[in-house]
C-alpha cells in the first residue's frame, strides 16, 4: 500500500520558514515525479513544485521561485519543501503527490497518481 504522510505544517508570521516532509513508502518511487500542491480555502488545488525522484531538474510555479525549494533524500524516502519568506498567501494545506515520470512536472493535479492526506500551513500577517 503506497503512503505519503506530511508533516511540518503549522502557525507562522509571514517572513517566517517552514520546512514540509513527505515520507513515501509503499513502492519503490525511481521512475515518478514527486511533488507538493496546495490548496487554499474556497480555491482549487494548485501546482507548487516538482521534482523526479532519481533526481535532476526542479520545476516550480512563478509565485514560489526563489521562496521554496524542494529536494528529496533518498536514504530517507522522504521529500522536501522548504518554504522561506513565506506570505499570507501562501496559507492552504499542502499535499504531497506523487505520478509516472511521463507526467513531468506534474503541474497538473489529474496527473498525480498518489497524494498524501495533506498539512495545513497558516501565515499570519
Amino acid at each position: 500500500q503506497v503512503q505519503l504522510e506530511e508533516s511540518g505544517g503549522g502557525l507562522v508570521q509571514a517572513g517566517d520558514s517552514l520546512r514540509l516532509s513527505c515520507a513515501a513508502s509503499g513502492r519503490t518511487f525511481t521512475w515518478y515525479v514527486m511533488g507538493w500542491f496546495r490548496q487554499a480555502p474556497g480555491k482549487e488545488r494548485e501546482f507548487v513544485a516538482a521534482l523526479p525522484w532519481s533526481g535532476g531538474s526542479t520545476y516550480y510555479t512563478d509565485s514560489v521561485k526563489g521562496r521554496f525549494t524542494i529536494s528529496r533524500d533518498t536514504a530517507k524516502n522522504t521529500v522536501y519543501l522548504q518554504m522561506n519568506s513565506v506570505k499570507p498567501e501562501d496559507t492552504a494545506v499542502y499535499f504531497c503527490a506523487a505520478g509516472p515520470i511521463t507526467k513531468w512536472p506534474m503541474r497538473d493535479a489529474t496527473e498525480v497518481e498518489y497524494w498524501g492526506q495533506g498539512t495545513q500551513v497558516t501565515v499570519s500577517s
